[in-house]
């Protein structure tokens, strides 16, 4: 049966995004839908030298926008983001080994719609870390005007009839069960639990992007605690 995990392109994701999608046969990003400011798409949270602190995309967005219409604002904002990452884990034990990866990762990146540049990161980090499920972008799908559930169904059963839908643990709180088994479309969920591991601030800070823990364990912790 064809796992099927559905998620915005968000921006450098945490670990439990990447959790999810080595438990995925195939995973889509939610490109189409409506640009949320405030969200995990153009921003996430580092480690400063004196906690979290957040990395952001400035963008130009229109009321209403999908995210694969929403571009970013300034041009140079790869270099400022090389430059914040260097400044801020340059003192981290794996840095050396992994910087030229992460240098190489954003060179690659043109002045593409926001919902490219980040799946982009996404799939090559996702590679580094041993994940190969098959990706496709949800606009690619002729899915009509469906909206939350139905919306989330349609996707599934055009890619598999009787696919398995992978949701966050958070989705239980609004998705409705029964509308799922009616379209035959089996339901389950991912209960991450946040690992800690050996960080150079003086109390550990969960939900980070994900190049906090390679920054701190190389690619190959990083892909033990996903894969845990």
């Amino acid at each position: 049966m064809t796992t099927i995990a559905i998620h915005q392109p968000n921006y450098l994701p945490w670990l439990g995004y990447f959790a999810k999608m080595a438990r995925a046969d195939v995973f889509v990003f939610l490109d189409d839908v409506q640009f949320s400011k405030q969200s995990y798409i153009n921003r996430v949270q580092i480690l400063g030298n004196d906690g979290a602190r957040w990395l952001t995309i400035p963008v130009r967005v229109s009321l209403g926008q999908a995210i694969n219409e929403v571009r970013p604002a300034k041009a140079d904002w790869v270099r400022a983001h090389l430059d914040t990452l260097r400044g801020f884990y340059k003192t981290a034990p794996s840095f050396k080994s992994v910087w030229p990866d992460i240098n190489a990762l954003y060179g690659r990146l043109s002045d593409d719609d926001l919902a490219s540049s980040n799946r982009r990161l996404i799939e090559e980090i996702a590679t580094r870390l041993g994940l190969s499920p098959n990706f496709y972008a949800s606009s690619e799908f002729a899915t009509g005007t469906a909206e939350a559930d139905e919306r989330l169904i349609e996707i599934v059963r055009t890619i598999a009839v009787n696919g398995t839908y992978l949701s966050g643990k958070g989705g239980a709180n609004y998705q409705d069960p029964a509308k799922f088994a009616q379209a035959g479309v089996a339901l389950d969920y991912v209960e991450f639990e946040h690992p800690r591991y050996t960080q150079y601030s003086k109390e550990f800070v969960a939900g980070l992007s994900i190049l906090d823990a390679v920054f701190h364990l190389g690619w190959d912790g990083a892909a033990a605690l996903v894969r845990r």
